[in-house]
């Protein structure tokens, strides 16, 4: 190999930790490991890290290589050993696991929290408004009921695993042209859980866990609108080896109302009336999702699409007292036939108000598309 300063090659500093230059070989080793990088020099790069790595990584071997450089290590690190049979890389997973241990063991004993579980709830309109509670039905997972999460039946001993004694993990060692390496994997007598069961639960068979449908009450706020979701924490699958159990989130769908709208948390109602009671003025009932009507005077000269607001009939804020309005658009409907008497009266009225009519045509004459009450006047010509 090139003498090429050790560090130089981690690309660390004299100064640096143990930490620091574990931090370095990592970064390096995965930058330039041949299954990675496919570059021609990515191996010989490799073997350099590698070989560096052994030196700085030891303690004694480095306080050497800083007082005699590379003369102080040479025939000391077994790069010029022959493999032993061992793949010279071992594949990418066997030089860090030597620091991360493997990942099967770790999970296997570590806690895990439970999955979430949604479900689906239709309300209508009025619960939406003012909430409700509903019983849900979820199918999750749970302790074994029989051997409460134990795995064993009951009454019947679990042993510690006496291959790994307990820990879930078996190491070995295996040496390769970069020196030796520990590889930690799981147990393979007790896959990676430290305990050995004789006798595994007939109802379970050893999982610890069951599927189960429950039956959970959920209350609906007030003011919840379809799309949102309701989150039950903790009414989830149940968590492994400790971990805690994850959430139940029931998505609300809201049926439409016959009558009213929803923008946000205001109530939307379309109030019909005629060009009479537009004209004049009336006082209308107002429908109103709290049960009793409430009466709205309508000014004379209401305009069509006018908008009135009776304050705070509307859909309560959610956890808040606050609640919307409930606003009124004038919705102006125009006869679609009138008599003789509603038509002389109307014709009457365009009269007063300036408008010349046409004389009225023949009643033997066919009628056209422009003869008609509302093309037969005219403005009068201004004076």
């Amino acid at each position: 190999m090139p003498q090429t300063d050790y560090y130089e090659v981690l690309g660390v500093a004299r100064g640096d930790s143990e930490e620091e230059i574990k931090k370095a070989f990592r970064r390096k080793a995965m930058e330039y490991h041949p299954d990675r990088n496919k570059n021609p020099d990515a191996e010989e790069k490799f073997k350099d890290i590698n070989e560096a790595y052994q030196v700085l990584s030891d303690s004694k071997r480095r306080a050497q290589y800083d007082r005699f450089g590379h003369a102080g290590v040479s025939g000391n690190g077994g790069f010029d050993q022959p493999f032993d049979g061992f793949d010279v890389f071992g594949g990418f997973g066997d030089i860090f696991d030597s620091f991360f241990g493997d990942s099967s063991a770790r999970r296997a004993q570590e806690s895990q929290r439970g999955s979430d579980i949604q479900q689906k709830v239709t309300l209508s309109f009025e619960e939406a408004v003012f909430g409700a509670e509903r019983e849900v039905e979820v199918n999750r997972v749970e302790l074994c009921s029989q051997c409460s999460g134990q795995g064993n039946e009951p009454g019947t001993s679990v042993n510690t695993c006496s291959t790994c004694a307990g820990q879930g993990q078996v190491r070995r060692t295996q040496r390769s042209l970069f020196g030796q390496f520990a590889q930690v994997t799981a147990c393979p007598a007790c896959r990676g859980t430290g305990r050995v069961i004789e006798t595994p639960c007939s109802r379970c068979r050893s999982a610890g866990m069951e599927r189960r449908k429950r039956k959970t009450a959920v209350t609906i706020p007030a003011g919840v609108q379809g799309g949102m979701q309701v989150r039950l924490t903790g009414e989830g699958d149940v968590g492994r080896n400790g971990g805690p159990p994850g959430n139940l989130y029931v998505q609300v769908n809201v049926r439409n109302h016959k009558v009213f709208h929803r923008n946000e948390y205001d109530l939307v109602y379309e109030l019909p009336l005629d060009m009479v009671e537009a004209a004049l003025g009336v006082e209308k009932e107002i429908p109103t999702l709290d049960g009793e009507p409430e009466v709205l005077k309508v000014p004379q000269g209401t305009q069509p699409g006018a908008e009135f607001r009776l304050r705070g009939l509307g859909v309560p804020h959610i956890h808040s007292d606050r609640r919307g309005d409930l606003r009124v658009y004038v919705d102006l409907s125009v006869p679609k036939s009138l008599n003789k008497k509603q038509k002389k009266l109307l014709e009457e009225l365009a009269k007063s108000m300036g408008h010349e009519l046409e004389d009225e045509p023949d009643e033997t004459e066919e009628p056209t598309k422009s003869k008609g009450l509302f093309n037969r006047f005219k403005q009068a010509p201004d004076n």
